[in-house]
């Protein structure tokens, strides 16, 4: 998977979002963005709730990297507090196939 992510960075594809204090990583998230979609693949906390606080980071920024969907996989309370919602599968394929071209 490192090698597979490092791989995907130095093309431009991989992207992460971090949270720190002090220097120091608190936790995270990463995945792959195609088109206008971010694929989130893994999230991680090395403190209580720092991956959501990177999550919310990227929903900030989405706009200044031009993603416009971001899939997060399974859906929670927090996302849905983020502004997530749930969509159909066939919504979804429909969605995707306009923004990763």
């Amino acid at each position: 998977m490192i090698k597979a992510y490092l791989a995907l960075h130095q093309a431009g594809t991989a992207i992460s979002f971090e949270a720190f204090s002090d220097n120091r990583l608190l936790g995270g998230l990463y995945g792959v963005k195609i088109g206008k979609v971010f694929f989130g693949e893994s999230m991680v906390s090395l403190v209580p709730d720092a991956s959501k606080a990177a999550l919310a980071k990227l929903c900030q920024e989405a706009d200044f990297h031009q993603i416009e969907l971001i899939d997060c996989q399974i859906p929670t309370s927090h996302l849905h507090s983020l502004g997530a919602s749930l969509i159909t599968r066939e919504e979804f394929i429909e969605r995707i196939t306009t923004l990763i071209s």
